[in-house]
């Protein structure tokens, strides 16, 4: 036998035991940025596949600022930002609805139907999945998550089908609103009963010094995640990745994961191999009753 095969061989048998542990698992996936090119999307679609094949029932999230921002480009329109955020008018939230339900999730939906008739797309409109709230005027038809109706990702995942989720909510009256999709894969982890929510992103996961790769953290609670916000500590764009983390952590997921979504079959390495990669982020420890003190004789 080769040593290449020896070595495939090898770590099969390192992932049997991740396979056992997550069978019959659901694990969210946020898929978005720049891991979204089209070699790119192959590789993540083979590796959902995989993950369903061996019992786990993925579910994918996916945003799509970047492929928005190339859009309004393309139409002449300026985008306009307060506080860093990006200013959804009717117009943009035309072109975003256009982008991210007509195009980037039918482009996934058909990715991972390459490999059989398994996939099936999902806005957060659907089903009154993503029930959402418009909080800041100035932002115009940017939306908050209020509540998560799962019943149709329960319906599709009991019939071994894998949701694909885009990341359009609505409010009570029906008005259509654009939602981080980092806080949707965050919120919707928790409401699924989700084993892991991975997040992935375009740097190894979360640095202790955002300019330094060698200050990467690589296990964390919410509660120092908390305090890394506080003080500061975190990148700006790694700011909507911790907090989704730290919701879905405190809301029943057993861990959260941001990885480097670039990593060919990052997936596989964070769930099925000793070494997991990026960053994890666990749930608070319990706390420790105090001591008791021995009687006065």
């Amino acid at each position: 036998m080769s040593a290449a095969a020896t070595e495939t061989a090898a770590v099969l048998t390192q992932a049997l035991p991740y396979i056992q542990r997550f069978a019959g698992a659901t694990v969210v996936v946020k898929y978005g940025g720049s891991a979204m090119d089209s070699d790119h999307l192959a590789r993540f679609a083979a590796d959902i596949v995989l993950m369903r094949s061996v019992g786990i029932r993925p579910v994918v999230v996916h945003g799509g600022g970047p492929q928005i921002g190339e859009m309004m480009a393309r139409l002449g329109l300026q985008p306009r930002f307060v506080d860093g955020l990006r200013v959804t008018d009717a117009e943009t939230l035309d072109i975003a609805r256009m982008v991210l339900v007509g195009r980037i999730n039918r482009d996934i939906v058909s990715a991972i139907n390459v490999h059989g008739p398994l996939a099936v797309g999902v806005s957060g409109e659907d089903a009154g999945l993503i029930q959402a709230r418009a909080e800041n005027p100035e932002l115009g038809y940017v939306g908050t998550v209020e509540a998560v109706n799962t019943a149709i990702i329960d319906r599709l995942l009991d019939e071994t089908l894998i949701p694909v989720v885009s990341t359009i909510g609505a409010d009570a009256t029906g008005q259509a609103l654009n939602i981080n999709a980092d806080t949707v894969a965050g919120t919707l982890a928790g409401a699924v009963g989700a084993a892991k929510a991975v997040f992935l992103t375009d740097v190894e996961g979360l640095y202790a010094d955002p300019d330094d790769p060698s200050t990467l953290v690589s296990t964390t609670t919410a509660s120092e995640l908390e305090e890394m916000i506080a003080t500061g500590t975190l990148g700006g764009g790694m700011m909507p990745k911790a907090e989704a983390a730290i919701h879905a952590v405190r809301h029943g997921v057993a861990s959260a994961h941001m990885v480097n979504g670039t990593t060919p079959h990052v997936l596989l390495l964070e769930l099925f191999t000793d070494a997991g990669v990026g960053t994890m982020v666990s749930p608070d420890p319990p706390p420790q009753p105090p001591p008791q003190q021995e009687p006065s004789p």
